[in-house]
């Protein structure tokens, strides 16, 4: 934005401490002088060299109040200058980082010494901010890399197809097409994925009264077909829980829940149990599972896209497209709550999320 040239904040400053100077140093001068004169007579005749009258004091008084004034304004704009030139020049560290961030660099950090006080405190956060996106950024290149990677396999194996098909037109047949159709599908999905995870990144949905217990129970019955095919015993509990958000998204987030708990199960007589309760001016949804043992150092990992306990994701029937518990951890953030993922000791996942209730959101907004 191109705004017109100006003082700088050192020569405001400087013309403000030494403007205060003048004037607290003229209001001196007036009153020692208005206080002396008072007491001396008027000599009204002609001996002005006999005794102390007002004119010889006057001519005295007045040559030493100009040189004062002389030197206080040149005393208020030498000091003005330096002081204030000492109380700014933390905040011209802070504009070289702040140019430095514009230009790409964000590594640097500003790190005032001193005591606290707004200068540094302006320094912390501003260091703070540059910690997270430095962060942030890092964490969008390493997701986009992964994006690309994921969305070239699919692409790849279509594309590998269709030469096939063009080479060799009777090549084309029921497998033929189911594998092109799977691939197609995974593409679509992860397009979707991605496009779902910007928006819950983005917090860009409407809001409204949601009960997460009847959310956990459409979420229950969609997947249900898909329980009684592994065996899986799919329970749900819990009370009405009323949130404020998208009902959309927080299905998505059940859904996605429910169905990692349903698929990374034992291999039959497992259990997945959802349930939902209203907690301390919070609703609670609860997800466990039963299944193997997971260290727990593995657990903070599961949120990261493309990413299952550290590894990379397979290209099986179950393996999706690693970015169920990502989205899930991305739409709470944006509703505010918070995703606690823990093992089971006996095996197995605990999924806990907290939202604000629906009277909490309503204060808040």
């Amino acid at each position: 934005m191109a705004r017109t040239p100006g003082l700088s904040a050192r020569w405001k400053f400087t013309l403000s401490y030494a403007g205060i100077v003048v004037v607290a140093g003229a209001v001196l001068i007036g009153l020692a002088w208005w206080d002396l004169l008072r007491y001396v007579p008027d000599n009204d005749q002609g001996l002005l060299f006999t005794s102390p009258n007002r004119y010889l004091l006057s001519r005295i008084f007045g040559r030493a109040a100009a040189i004062a004034m002389v030197f206080l304004v040149a005393f208020g704009l030498l000091g003005g200058w330096l002081l204030a030139g000492r109380m700014l020049s933390p905040l011209d560290k802070i504009a070289d980082a702040a140019r430095l961030a514009a230009k790409g660099s964000l590594s640097h950090r500003i790190r005032l010494p001193g005591k606290a006080d707004e200068f540094r405190e302006l320094s912390d956060v501003f260091d703070d901010m540059l910690g997270k996106l430095e962060s942030h950024v890092a964490e969008q290149r390493r997701f986009a890399a992964n994006a690309s990677h994921e969305l070239r396999t699919p692409l790849a194996i279509s594309q590998s197809l269709l030469d096939l098909a063009r080479q060799d037109p009777t090549l084309v047949d029921g497998e033929f097409l189911d594998r092109l159709h799977t691939s197609s599908r995974r593409a679509i999905d992860l397009t979707e994925a991605l496009l779902l995870l910007s928006r819950g990144d983005r917090g860009l949905f409407g809001r409204e009264p949601v009960d997460l217990s009847l959310i956990a129970e459409e979420a229950a019955e969609t997947l249900l077909p898909l329980a009684e095919r592994r065996r899986i015993t799919l329970d749900v509990t819990g009370e009405t829980a009323t949130t404020t958000g998208s009902a959309e998204l927080l299905l998505r987030v059940i859904t996605n829940l429910v169905q990692n708990a349903i698929v990374h199960n034992l291999p039959t007589g497992g259990t997945v149990t959802v349930h939902t309760e209203p907690q301390h001016q919070a609703c609670v949804v609860r997800v466990e599972n039963t299944g193997r043992v997971l260290p727990a150092d593995l657990v903070p990992t599961l949120t990261e896209p493309f990413q299952r306990g550290g590894e990379r994701v397979r290209d099986d029937d179950h393996a999706g497209i690693g970015l169920g518990l990502a989205i899930v951890h991305s739409i709470v953030r944006a509703h505010q709550g918070a995703l606690d993922i823990a093992p089971r000791p006996e095996g197995g996942l605990r999924v806990t999320i907290r939202l604000p209730s629906h009277a909490v959101a309503a204060r808040s907004r």
